[in-house]
């Protein structure tokens, strides 16, 4: 009978058919070794599958020495003022030798502590990220993909950005989180840890446009990155992992905390000492603004950069590829210009009159309530002197004399004399014999205004004003005093060439660029005026041997247009005629009847192609009208044709970029002038000599452009130029007005600057005023600027005459014969040789001609 120990089975469920009894623990090893190799074998295989799959397509590994990322292309003026920047990404790539030690160590303690030890992954992270991102997909667990970065795979991440693009490179998926992982173990492999922190440090996005450690020690500190403080390194070290979170900007107190946690990190770690720490952590969150060096310091003329390099670069490459533009712009001469136009608005604006105040509060409620929010708004914030401000009127003065006002929490005075222009708008009316004499005629408690805060003397902008004081009293000492102000709807533009340079030096297109981006002085095409007429004289000059003594007789003259059924009668600007006239007296005094007469003589073809020929490119009327300016031209246009003017007729280009590197400083282009001074001199010997072989085109003879100068030296000396004697140095130069002043101008130069100024409305809504000619409007614009830009700046005569072929004659103003020097009446006139008068003055101071014209050569 059999032992029931060994047949019953069903005793013990460690007992295994097939297995000899007391053998079943090897079998379960047998089995485990197995499950545990065959189990090996499908992770390594499933790996490698991961690996093959997942790593197709993936960006090779960036090479340290030609590591290029996208990095801000940089404008400058000549004299090396950073007047703007252009980037998708605000990135200044510098040497790891550059970065200081303990910005590296801030950013190591506070991101990946173990870097030099592991192998480029956070296995247990990546894996965590990956079931979190898994759940999320089957809907077991919310939450993307978290954690899981070390420096290196944040580096990945920023190649793999650069190389598919923010939305790929950032999705929050598996399979971005394993083509990231996969690209850190091939970095790790490839560079040395340096130059993985390397890559890192100049491509972390650190917010507000800052990618890399350069452009934030810039932005927040206005700094060098090597200058920065220990609190000022852990701050910026803080901000990878939510830059907008701890923006110091924004969140000033959650930024102190961050850096407080990175300064404990880098104890912890033994990189800093107690006192370190202590002191980093005591220092306040002190941050700047970001300089918006476009906006701030030359807009028209940056923009203008901008449009020339998209169009002859690509926008890409002036977004990406760091280059460096030298402009041919000169701060200071760029600064004296916008502060010209900005004036000369003002001023023009307040001889149009007041327009009314910004807003009315009807209630004192509504008057308590406005105040209220200035005064939270503006805080503690104190006045700055010629600065604007919005203010409330709070009381006037019984006699009118002046107002109370408050701007925030500042209480001030609104004086009668800060305000006597706020007359009511009147085109027509005389300025001066409008002014008001009460407060009471323009504001009224309530009126939201804009004011100017001002000292005692700034009160006015009108001098005679102020020496005579109106017979009003001046507050008292200790008086916060403002004057009342409004934005212009004039605009103005104003282009400055250095004629020989061939530098655009300064230009403003505009009174203000936020408020509209139109550049008038390159894209408003505006009537120009009188100052069209030394085209139409020169063309004379040149084409028909006329000469400053030819006799052109003023009278009334009608012109018929067939084609159009309408007839034309020009008049002189004072509605009267003058008879017989000189060429020479016609330009000085800008008439028109004889302008038209010249006009008609050289033909309206003639006309059109040497306006062209000139620099005019926008296409001139085919009538009479524009003789006297009826065709539009760009400023700058009339500014080049000015400049070849300067030059006696040699026309050359106009530079406004001076020299282009990119970001390896190789040369793209250079337009350097020999005599720059700002230039180094590798660039004027090399870009001086090559402008040998750029001679441009002489369009006119040296002795008429030399004539053409003399005429407009006499609008300067005896015409409607005269303003522009109080330059102080040699000018030549035109006004110009077109009919009912919706367009004024004055384009002149000295020996080594033109200058066009032009004012106007952009649609035209009403003229200027009665009186506002250029002589009035445009002319101050030009004075104001020309005297700072050439300050100190001797301007030497115009060249020397006997080096051409002109003659020089005293001429009886009335008959334009030959008169004898000094006699009354006489004026001194030059001509090219052979044209000159034959005919002498028939009185007792009669000379002989030949004699006298041998004499004067």
């Amino acid at each position: 009978m059999a032992d029931p120990k060994t047949t019953d089975r069903s005793r013990s469920k460690l007992v295994l058919d097939g297995v000899p009894p007391g053998r079943w623990w090897k079998f379960l090893l047998k089995a485990a070794g197995w499950l545990t190799l065959t189990g090996a074998t499908a992770a390594v295989v499933a790996v490698v599958a991961v690996y093959y799959v997942y790593s197709d397509g993936l960006p090779a590994i960036p090479k340290v020495d030609e590591y290029w990322p996208p990095i801000v292309t940089e404008v400058y003026t000549d004299d090396a003022v950073l007047a703007g920047e252009f980037y998708n990404e605000r990135r200044k790539v510098v040497p790891y030798e550059r970065i200081p030690k303990r910005l590296v160590q801030a950013f190591i303690a506070s991101e990946d502590s173990s870097f030099f030890d592991h192998f480029g992954v956070d296995v247990l992270g990546t894996a965590r990220a990956g079931f979190k991102t898994v759940g999320s997909k089957l809907g077991l667990r919310s939450g993307g993909i978290q954690g899981g970065s070390t420096l290196t795979q944040q580096t990945a991440k920023a190649v793999l950005i650069s190389a598919e693009g923010y939305k790929s490179a950032t999705a929050k998926t598996l399979t971005r989180k394993i083509r990231e992982a996969i690209l850190a173990l091939r970095l790790e492999q490839s560079l040395t840890k340096e130059e993985i922190l390397y890559l890192y440090l100049n491509n972390v996005f650190l917010g507000h446009h800052s990618y890399g450690v350069q452009s934030a020690a810039e932005n927040y500190y206005r700094k060098d990155v090597r200058d920065l403080t220990l609190g000022e390194m852990t701050l910026v070290a803080g901000l990878p992992q939510a830059p907008s979170r701890y923006s110091p900007f924004l969140r000033p107190e959650a930024a102190r905390k961050r850096r407080s946690y990175v300064l404990r990190r880098m104890l912890d770690e033994g990189m800093i000492s107690q006192a370190e720490h202590d002191t980093a952590n005591a220092e306040p969150v002190k941050v700047y603004p970001v300089e918006d060096v476009f906006h701030e310091f030359a807009p028209y003329f940056v923009e203008q950069v901008r449009k020339d390099m998209v169009d002859r670069y690509s926008n890409p490459v002036l977004l990406k590829e760091g280059l460096k533009v030298f402009t041919t712009m000169d701060s200071e001469r760029q600064r004296a210009a916008q502060d010209a136009v900005l004036d000369g608005l003002l001023s023009l604006d307040k001889r149009q009159g007041w327009r009314g105040p910004v807003q009315q509060l009807a209630s004192p409620e509504a008057i308590k309530t406005f105040l209220e929010r200035a005064k939270k708004s503006m805080g503690k914030q104190e006045l700055v002197d010629n600065r604007l401000y919005v203010a409330v009127v709070t009381a006037i003065d019984a006699d009118g004399k002046g107002a109370d006002v408050q701007v925030g929490p500042h209480a001030g005075r609104l004086p009668l004399l800060g305000m006597r222009w706020a007359r009511k708008v009147n085109p027509v009316a005389y300025y001066p014999a409008m002014m008001i004499s009460s407060v009471k005629k323009a504001i009224a408690v309530g009126d939201v205004v804009v004011v100017r805060h001002v000292t005692k003397k700034e009160l006015t902008d009108d001098k005679e004003q102020w020496e005579k004081k109106l017979a009003e009293e001046i507050p008292e000492e200790g008086v916060t005093l403002f004057r009342l102000e409004q934005t212009p709807e004039a605009q103005s533009a104003l282009v400055s060439i250095d004629p020989h340079r061939q530098y655009l030096t300064a230009m403003v297109g505009g009174y203000d660029f936020d408020d509209n981006e139109f550049n008038r002085a390159f894209q408003a095409c505006r009537q120009p005026g009188s100052s069209f007429k030394p085209f139409v004289y020169s063309a004379a000059l040149e084409q028909l041997d006329w000469t400053e003594a030819s006799v052109i007789v003023d009278s009334p003259i009608v012109e018929h247009d067939p084609d159009n059924k309408v007839s034309w009668k020009p008049e002189n600007f004072k509605q009267e005629f003058v008879g017989d006239v000189l060429l020479r007296t016609a330009m000085i005094n800008s008439l028109n009847i004889p302008a038209v007469k010249t006009f008609g003589a050289v033909g309206v073809k003639n006309m059109a192609a040497w306006s062209q020929k000139l620099g005019i490119t926008t296409p001139m009327n085919m009538d009479f009208s524009a003789a006297l300016g009826s065709s539009c031209v760009y400023p700058v246009d009339l500014a080049n044709a000015y400049a070849t003017f300067n030059r006696y007729g040699r026309k050359k280009p106009t530079y406004f970029i001076r020299k282009i590197e990119d970001r390896w400083g190789r040369t793209l282009e250079d337009h350097t002038a020999y005599d720059d001074a700002w230039a180094p001199l590798q660039d004027r010997v090399a870009a001086g000599y090559a402008r040998l072989f750029e001679p441009g085109e002489q369009v006119m003879s040296p002795e008429t452009g030399f004539i053409l100068t003399h005429l407009l030296r006499g609008v300067v000396l005896q015409g409607t130029g005269g303003p522009a004697s109080r330059l102080g140095k040699p000018t030549a130069g035109k006004t110009g007005t077109t009919n009912d002043a919706f367009d004024a101008w004055f384009a002149a130069y000295t020996r080594d600057l033109v200058t066009v100024a032009w004012v106007g409305y952009d649609l035209n809504q009403h003229p200027l005023g009665h009186y506002e000619t250029g002589g009035r409007a445009a002319l101050p614009i030009w004075l104001n600027y020309m005297k700072r830009a050439l300050e100190g700046r001797p301007q030497s005569e115009f060249f020397p005459w006997q080096s051409m072929d002109l003659v020089k004659l005293y001429i009886d103003k009335k008959t334009g014969k030959v008169a004898s020097p000094g006699a009354k009446g006489s004026e001194l006139m030059f001509f090219k040789k052979g044209t000159e008068p034959k005919d002498a003055v028939p009185d007792k101071n009669q000379v002989d001609v030949d004699q006298f014209m041998m004499g004067a050569q």
